[in-house]
């Protein structure tokens, strides 16, 4: 029920005079003296104020309550707080982080880390670098976040440097390589539809890894990411799977998938393959790279029937493989392709790009993101850009990959007994802990930080490393010899 302004100011009149009514020196409104009926209406006026005053100070009261200021969290502290406070989606290492300057990082303990995980292949211009620091600096003085029902020159210049330096027409810009992959997934499924599929059909990688949104999550096939989130024992349908680099096993998916049951022919249905979605290179699935035979079959199959391939370049994309994109590697061109991580260099933005018939795709009102391609992250984005092109960065991620390579392989040979193969492009690479190593690669990683050095596993057992783009030659050796002190501990089994 509803009141009016009148109203409430009634029903509390009626309060007061309720509760004055007990009192006769305060309220008698028929009495017939004048002299009474003055000091009452005085008294009245009183006992209204008075009333009218109370609440006003219990709003004002609740106001200065309701928000508090945060709170004050030492470094120290923050373990606790996380304890308490942050849901616990993640394994943390025991370590607080409170400052960085290129490719180390500093902890609460004032202990200096050589970072080689870079926020998991995301700050590639390293901690604090000054152009990035200016960019959104400058850029938070003048205009942060605006709707995209308007146009800014920060979008348009970062969608022209991704247009120019890629197979790409179009850019779609949202948040992160989830979403980016969410909205590839949109765009394959509505291409089909205009084709006239009914039951579109994406094929997606065993051990590949897409994000942790429902859809992103039914592409990713690793079941173990699958557990608790599925509906009737399923996932969202539409997502078949094959083995990374097996050729004939996605010939035989898409020709499978391009061929309707009568079932759904009975309903009208048509069933077909929308899309391959593919990783360049398996990231969370190990440090698997793709081979140029499997990309060039699975380009192959989409042109014949209709279908779009995807590259996810969440990981691998904005240089880290020693080109620009990794699709390069592999002597392919993708329809639809996506980005993250490293592309606003740590402040948070994705893209997904797309040429041809698949840049025409959606329509105004087909796919959206409130803060996508805002000024702020756009800023940033155009900061790496500027800083990949104008230092030569590509050139500085072969020559330390292949630097990070032979100083793993050497260790690795030192110590067959922990260490197994060396894998990976660039500055994205990897070295299996072997099944008898005795230890985990997340152990593995834990023993690498005591020794000064942070590093990321690859699944259970793939030690993965991805340091900032800009590391330089005394910080691989630096960071080699680190690893080679951990890998010696377990290699003894004192560590």
């Amino acid at each position: 029920m509803m009141f009016g302004k009148g109203t409430i100011t009634a029903l509390l009149l009626c309060s007061i005079l309720n509760s004055s009514s007990q009192h006769a020196d305060a309220f008698t409104p028929f009495s017939s003296s004048s002299s009474t009926t003055t000091s009452s209406t005085t008294t009245f006026g009183r006992t209204l104020n008075r009333h009218f005053a109370t609440v006003e100070e219990e709003k004002t009261s609740q106001k200065a309550n309701v928000v508090k200021p945060p709170p004050e969290i030492r470094g120290e502290d923050a373990p606790e707080a996380f304890e308490q406070k942050v849901y616990k989606t993640y394994g943390r290492y025991p370590l607080t982080l409170i400052s960085g300057k290129g490719c180390t990082v500093t902890s609460s303990e004032n202990k200096t880390y050589l970072d080689f995980v870079s926020g998991i292949a995301t700050c590639a211009l390293g901690h604090a670098n000054d152009q990035l620091e200016k960019a959104v600096s400058d850029q938070m003085k003048t205009l942060h976040h605006v709707s995209n029902l308007y146009y800014t020159p920060n979008q348009a210049q970062l969608a022209s440097w991704l247009v120019e330096n890629s197979v790409a027409d179009k850019v779609f810009f949202c948040n992160s390589g989830a979403e980016a992959n969410e909205g590839a997934i949109k765009l394959a499924r509505k291409h089909a539809n205009n084709r006239g599929i009914t039951d579109p059909i994406i094929i997606t990688a065993i051990n590949s890894f897409h994000g942790r949104t429902l859809a992103a999550l039914s592409a990713t096939a690793q079941p173990k990411y699958h557990k608790g989130f599925t509906y009737g024992g399923a996932m969202v349908p539409g997502f078949e799977y094959i083995p990374y680099n097996d050729v004939e096993a996605l010939k035989a998916k898409v020709e499978e998938m391009n061929e309707t049951p009568e079932e759904l022919k009975s309903q009208g249905r048509k069933r077909g393959v929308a899309a391959i979605m593919l990783e360049a290179l398996q990231g969370e699935g190990g440090i698997v790279p793709g081979t140029k035979e499997f990309f060039s079959t699975a380009r192959g199959l989409c042109d014949e029937s209709g279908a779009l391939l995807l590259c996810d370049e969440v990981q691998v994309g904005m240089g880290r493989s020693g080109t620009l994109w990794g699709y390069e590697q592999l002597d392919i061109a993708p329809d639809v392709f996506t980005s993250a991580k490293a592309l606003g260099g740590g402040v948070p933005i994705g893209a997904m790009m797309a040429r041809g018939e698949a840049a025409t795709v959606f329509s105004p009102g087909d796919h959206a993101s409130t803060y996508g391609g805002n000024p702020l992250a756009c800023s940033a984005g155009v900061a790496v850009a500027k800083y990949i092109a104008e230092h030569n960065l590509l050139q500085n991620v072969m020559d330390r990959g292949e630097q990070l390579s032979a100083g793993l392989e050497a260790i690795a040979s030192k110590y067959p007994n922990v260490l197994g193969e060396v894998r990976g492009w660039g500055l994205l690479k990897g070295v299996v802990v072997k099944d008898d190593a005795g230890c985990t690669a997340c152990e593995l990683v834990g023993d690498a930080m005591k020794e000064g050095l942070l590093l990321v596993p690859a699944g259970t057992s793939v030690v993965r490393f991805v340091p900032p783009l800009i590391v330089n030659e005394e910080q691989i050796e630096d960071a080699l010899d680190m690893f080679e002190k951990a890998v010696a501990k377990r290699a003894i089994g004192d560590a």
